[in-house]
């Protein structure tokens, strides 16, 4: 057993206020619920925002009150689900540190070569979604509106958008997608389903066919990872990566204007690139396969709570 695997959860882990709460899929679509109340909340402070601040404010900063407001709905309900389950239920936590027989430093090495291996992967895929999707003149519609929308987020100065996008996004969705859900139904599921049906939730909290097969894609491989490991650190950094990766090419004036890395890059360079790229995905995946499972629900922890006097094995 792992000296991880019963620990007493401290006041100052972020995540400890959530542990009891393990949903499974009806849970998960509570929380969808939850999540598209804290949507129409976010859109009421945005309006009251408009109310004080001019209009151009409000576009380059607002999201920065906004975003966050999103999710709170669904935490609070969450910890107080935990809160309740505390009496009588058994805790998993969100965040581990599952490494062997790796260490903390190489994993997260090799995590970084994974994620941008991916997002190579991804973009080929990706590019045959917009062909197809854009023949249709009510998605082109959509489309176009959906770029709009992506500006009130991303329209600001770069380090508001970089702010919202690249550490609100991971922190936020990889607590709801990774941390709440994944966690949930790998103790409702067998692993393979959970982290499918986690990545679809990933998929479709986008709201759009353009980011949801990216994000499809990429939630396969943060939910693997964080099988895994355990490590909510980990996919914040991957989700992280992406994201920021995404907010500084669109800044750059000779970049912006390519959506595609097969657009960028071109002919043969994308060619080798890519199928580097693959190499790089499958070496990844074989890196994480070799550590060890210490619970057939994957690497993710029992916990107990502060009160317990029974000692820590931490």
């Amino acid at each position: 057993m792992s000296p991880f695997s019963a620990r007493k959860v401290n006041d100052y882990d972020l995540y400890a206020g959530h542990a009891w709460y393990v949903p499974g899929v009806k849970g998960m679509f509570g929380l969808v619920g939850w999540f598209l109340l804290g949507a129409l909340l976010g859109g009421i402070v945005q309006g009251i925002l408009g109310l004080f601040m001019p209009a151009k404010a409000v576009l380059d900063y607002g999201m920065i009150v906004v975003y966050p407001v999103q999710f709170l709905p669904a935490m609070v309900y969450a910890a107080h689900q935990s809160q309740r389950n505390m009496l009588f239920g058994t805790g998993y936590a969100l965040n581990n540190r599952h490494f062997q027989p790796w260490n903390g430093t190489l994993t997260a090495l090799v995590t970084i070569i994974l994620t941008y291996a991916t997002m190579l992967v991804a973009d080929l895929p990706n590019w045959w979604n917009m062909q197809l999707t854009m023949k249709s003149p009510i998605m082109a519609r959509f489309y176009d509106l959906i770029m709009e929308a992506m500006k009130q987020m991303t329209g600001g100065p770069l380090w508001s958008s970089f702010l919202v996008v690249a550490i609100f996004a991971p922190v936020f969705e990889e607590w709801l997608c990774r941390g709440m859900v994944l966690r949930g139904l790998l103790k409702h599921m067998k692993p393979v389903w959970a982290i499918v049906v986690s990545a679809l939730f990933f998929a479709v909290i986008h709201a759009n066919p353009w980011q949801a097969l990216n994000a499809f894609i990429l939630g396969v491989v943060m939910g693997y990872v964080y099988y895994k490991t355990g490590s909510l650190l980990l996919t914040m950094l991957i989700h992280f990566l992406n994201n920021g990766t995404s907010v500084i090419l669109s800044n750059i004036e000779s970049l912006k204007d390519y959506d595609f890395w097969i657009d960028m890059m071109g002919g043969q360079t994308y060619m080798v690139a890519y199928a580097v790229a693959i190499l790089a995905l499958v070496g990844g995946l074989w890196f994480f396969s070799h550590i060890r499972l210490e619970h057939p629900w994957g690497n993710i922890d029992e916990v107990k709570a502060v009160d317990d006097e029974t000692p820590s094995r931490v």
